[in-house]
């Protein structure tokens, strides 16, 4: 299988988390825009799936942070537990895409992403229930990061897999075997 080089995944990662502060920018001229369509998701998932799981987790990381350096999204409030999601969800992808093997290169995609989405959630509502705001219930974030996600979701579930299979489709990712 032909891979990226070194530099081609850091410029890609480079590329990902300047997304990770465009497409909030555009999504927050909504109310409530970033919460609906997690536009920081896509950019920390692509990344994964494309460079690998250790590019995947140091754009989960500075993404947020330097959108919330730059731009203020999302609040230093918000930003820790916005942090381990995504680098939860750029680590799980690359990993699960590199050790999932069904022979059907969707399938493959989709069990890396919806496995992504789900332990970077739980991850993510377990630090901010037991660290950043103790007491909560660790189940409590289910209302906020899921059901309010749900469009954001759903467009991650179709462009995603739709981006890597064209990427892949135009020899500008390596196939899979």
């Amino acid at each position: 299988m032909n891979t990226l080089s070194h530099v081609k995944k850091l410029v890609l990662t480079a590329v990902c988390a300047a997304l990770c502060v465009v497409l909030p920018m555009l999504f927050h001229s909504f109310p409530n825009g970033g919460s609906i369509f997690l536009p920081m998701h896509i950019p920390v998932l692509l990344c994964g799936m494309m460079c690998s799981w250790p590019y995947g987790l140091v754009c989960g990381v500075l993404g947020p942070v330097i959108s919330s350096l730059l731009t203020g999204m999302p609040p230093a409030a918000i930003l820790p537990s916005m942090a381990v999601e995504c680098a939860v969800y750029g680590c799980v992808s690359g990993l699960m895409l590199r050790f999932v093997r069904t022979k059907i290169p969707v399938l493959d995609l989709y069990i890396s992403m919806v496995t992504a989405m789900v332990l970077g959630r739980v991850i993510s509502g377990l630090v901010k229930a037991y660290i950043l705001t103790p007491g909560i219930s660790p189940f409590a974030w289910v209302t906020t990061s899921l059901v309010q996600g749900i469009p954001g979701i759903g467009i991650q579930l179709v462009l995603l897999p739709l981006l890597v299979t064209m990427l892949t489709k135009a020899k500008l990712l390596p196939g899979r075997n």
